[in-house]
């Protein structure tokens, strides 16, 4: 096999098109942050250069023809990412089922020491050796269409289901009726969702990511062409709650949710997503992919999952060492965190302190 990186810019249309058809073989690639236009916009906006991350493409070749591409991030000493790494919740190699390759042998015609990964599709052969956390990752099915869904969920969660309706209501008698707008195209609301997120962030403990210019412009640049799907919630004149998430033919993938916390006590989050589950039905996607983390949340919407491991395939480099120290204590911890309830409960409420002591401060 023969295996060329490029920078996805210099991918042609004949490579895209191949990329899709790849896609298409298997149902769980068709997750928007598996498609062509993710690489595409991350590689535009997070540009390399001295001391940063560079984003290429892995096209591997058999007999003259393409039967994979690996995404990827490479930043100094060889050390490697899936692209948009901690902005990705679905990473992997783009590739029919049942392709194997040796992992060692792909990171070396791609330039790197070691490959980081921990939203990986689990089924794929070429990483399996390499995992070291299992998890998985909750999607709703809307195939059925939203009546079904909606019944569905009302059978199999229905103290959830009834809690939502009910605060719906109360929200439609209290502030305004009810309205929700599947795709907008405004600016504004964009502007609106990202404020709403970063104090999300600061107020918990978080990082910013929208602090981050590059970030910004990504999310601005999916919105305007309609990669990014922005929904809005809304009760009266008052815009409640947000959703940014991205569009891959019939699948979206949950990526940005806000809410305004005047509304909180509404659960205006809860209610956007039970919305957005029926404008999805409306506009041709049959599932949301959503994510891992808020896992007690996800529980009632949740119709499949989809199994996705952690862990990295490294070389016996000294970039690989030097990666390992760095980075192994952490990924345990952040593991021990998020597979254990309590534990998750006990670190955000330390995070939600944290940030409260650090506004104080300033």
């Amino acid at each position: 096999m023969k295996v060329s990186v490029v920078r996805p810019s210099d991918l042609g249309a004949a490579e895209i098109g191949r990329w899709r058809a790849l896609q298409s073989s298997d149902p769980d690639l068709a997750n928007p942050f598996l498609a062509p236009e993710f690489t595409l916009g991350v590689g535009r906006f997070r540009r390399g250069g001295p001391g940063r991350v560079d984003v290429l493409v892995g096209v591997v070749e058999d007999a003259g023809e393409i039967v994979a591409f690996f995404p990827f991030e490479r930043g100094p000493l060889g050390i490697g990412h899936p692209v948009g790494f901690g902005l990705t919740d679905l990473q992997g190699l783009i590739a029919p089922p049942g392709l194997t390759l040796d992992a060692r042998a792909l990171l070396r015609a791609c330039g790197l020491a070691v490959w980081d990964f921990d939203h990986l599709l689990a089924a794929q052969g070429t990483f399996a050796p390499h995992h070291t956390v299992r998890r998985v990752e909750p999607v709703m099915d809307l195939g059925a269409g939203f009546a079904a869904f909606d019944e569905e969920m009302r059978r199999s969660a229905p103290k959830t289901h009834k809690t939502i309706r009910y605060k719906e209501r109360k929200l439609g008698r209290d502030v305004g009726e009810i309205r929700y707008v599947f795709a907008s195209d405004d600016s504004e609301d964009l502007q609106r969702l990202m404020d709403w997120k970063s104090d999300q962030y600061n107020r918990t403990g978080r990082t910013d990511r929208f602090a981050r210019a590059w970030i910004v412009a990504l999310v601005e640049h999916f919105h305007r062409t309609g990669f990014g799907v922005l929904s809005v919630l809304w009760a009266g004149d008052e815009p409640v709650s947000a959703h940014f998430g991205l569009r891959s033919e019939g699948v979206m993938a949950g990526w940005f949710p806000a809410y305004d916390t005047r509304f909180g006590k509404y659960s205006p989050g809860m209610i956007g997503h039970l919305h957005l589950a029926e404008g999805c039905t409306l506009n041709g996607i049959s599932e949301i992919a959503m994510g891992r983390g808020g896992k007690e949340f996800k529980e009632g919407f949740k119709g499949r999952e989809i199994p996705i491991a952690e862990g990295r395939v490294a070389r016996n480099t000294a970039g690989a060492g030097v990666h390992w120290i760095r980075a192994t204590p952490l990924n345990k911890a952040r593991g021990a965190v998020l597979d254990n309830p309590a534990l998750y409960k006990r670190a955000d409420r330390v995070l939600k302190t944290y940030a409260k002591l650090r506004g104080r401060s300033r």
